[in-house]
């Protein structure tokens, strides 16, 4: 009888736990998260494509340096296409769909995009400003963080043109599956709120 008693006991605590990961994870156990399209639809960045790498560009609609940085970032996108996801990723809470949009066709990007309004992808890419570029493995480990290259020494500095090219050489070491030299290279660009 006690031994019916103990058995009947762990079968509701599976069973409720079950439930309980259930409704903490989602359905079939996938992680529920805030990152979503233009259209309010949920988006996996890396699960989109899995055999390729994932590049990440935080900017924002108001920030100069990210708004300079769009041909630079259409260039090296376009590059690498074939063997790499480009995701444009726009964290700040107050840029409405509607401002992301206009954002987009003032600066021509063409590339897939991503609102980040609980910073899930800002912490997970350990990114503090805008622009700044994140690379991931084809199985979701961060390779390379910060910014896309030497141009700006400064808020306000700028050099002729660029040195080095951080994001360049980690993309294109990524998509050969060689180690990526760098792993991370202060950004410089405007900050984001509340960002813990």
């Amino acid at each position: 009888m006690r031994k019916c008693g103990i058995l009947l006991i762990c079968l509701i605590l599976t069973v409720t736990g079950g439930v309980f990961s259930a409704s903490v994870h989602g359905q079939a156990g996938v992680v529920k998260t805030s990152v979503v399209d233009l259209d309010g639809r949920t988006v996996d960045v890396f699960h989109q494509n899995p055999r390729k790498v994932v590049v990440l560009l935080f900017i924002r609609t108001n920030c100069p340096i990210s708004n300079r940085y769009a041909p630079t970032i259409q260039e090296i996108s376009a590059k690498y296409k074939s063997r790499a996801e480009f995701y444009l990723v726009y964290p700040v809470k107050t840029e409405a769909p509607e401002d992301v949009r206009k954002h987009m066709n003032e600066f021509g990007y063409q590339l897939a995009v991503v609102r980040d309004p609980d910073y899930e992808l800002v912490r997970r890419a350990e990114v503090r400003v805008t622009p700044e570029a994140a690379v991931f493995s084809t199985d979701g480990k961060l390779l390379y963080h910060g910014r896309i290259n030497d141009w700006y020494t400064e808020f306000g500095r700028t050099r002729r043109e660029p040195t080095t090219r951080e994001l360049d050489t980690a993309v294109a070491a990524a998509v050969e599956g060689k180690p990526v030299a760098t792993a991370s290279e202060p950004a410089v660009g405007c900050f984001l709120p509340d960002r813990p």
